[in-house]
């Protein structure tokens, strides 16, 4: 069973930029599928950004295409998410997920709700003014 941790979240001022991390305690497959989300009270996690472990393919919510970058340290087995000119509209809570359910790097970036992830982080807060 994966569990995951993030950590990097804080305050910042619009325009600034953030490194989140998420990092797996136990063993995960190189062939998984993870995701950054964001979640504000009252609204559904949303998802920002995917990739597919194996073929490092990446992809982004419109909102937030050109200032993110998921990307992953194979060697640490530590996915991140590099926000750059960071809005207030990008507050919120930030968790990870991950999942092995997917057969094709589209069928895994073409994962976007909150049910199509089993693993999940405990969340860290973004918050921009």
């Amino acid at each position: 069973h994966v569990q995951l941790v993030e950590s990097g979240g804080g305050s910042v001022q619009a325009g600034g930029s953030l490194r989140l991390s998420c990092a797996p305690s136990g063993s995960i497959s190189s062939n998984h599928c993870m995701g950054w989300f964001r979640q504000v009270p009252g609204k559904e996690r949303e998802k920002v950004a995917g990739i597919v472990n194996s073929a490092g393919h990446t992809n982004y919510a419109d909102a937030v295409k050109g200032r993110f970058t998921i990307s992953k340290d194979p060697a640490k087995k530590t996915l991140y998410l590099q926000m750059s000119d960071l809005k207030p509209e990008d507050t919120g809570e930030y968790y990870c997920a991950s999942d092995y359910r997917f057969d094709t790097s589209n069928s895994c970036l073409n994962k976007i709700k909150e049910t199509d992830f089993s693993a999940w982080g405990q969340g860290t807060q973004v918050t921009v003014s």
